[in-house]
């Protein structure tokens, strides 16, 4: 269940930051509210998720995977093309995270 948790997590926090740049400082209400409530939905779920995976683990596999979710949206909501050190560099945070899941013990 802690994986569903940490996908919940996840999802929630690319949401809401993706709809940072629709809230133009916080000024428009409807996507202010709906950053609120994703960063908020994506810590509670980080919360459940750190009563089975330890901390560490749990905010790379958090942290990596949103960062390259966020990408992909920067590049199909945004119109935002990386250019090559940043594609190497996503790819670089994969592999970090695909390396955790397969290869270490803290992981489960």
């Amino acid at each position: 269940m802690a994986l569903v948790y940490l996908a919940v997590a996840i999802l929630a926090e690319v949401v809401a930051t993706s709809g940072l740049k629709a809230t133009d400082g916080f000024t428009r209400p409807w996507p202010s509210l709906l950053v609120v409530f994703g960063y908020a939905v994506a810590f509670y779920m980080l919360s459940l998720v750190l009563r089975t995976i330890p901390v560490g683990i749990a905010y790379a596999i958090w942290a990596g995977l949103g960062i390259v979710l966020v990408a992909v949206v920067g590049v199909l909501v945004y119109g935002q093309r990386p250019d090559l050190p940043a594609v190497i560099g996503i790819g670089l945070i994969v592999a970090g995270v695909v390396t955790i899941q397969l290869f270490s013990s803290m992981s489960h």
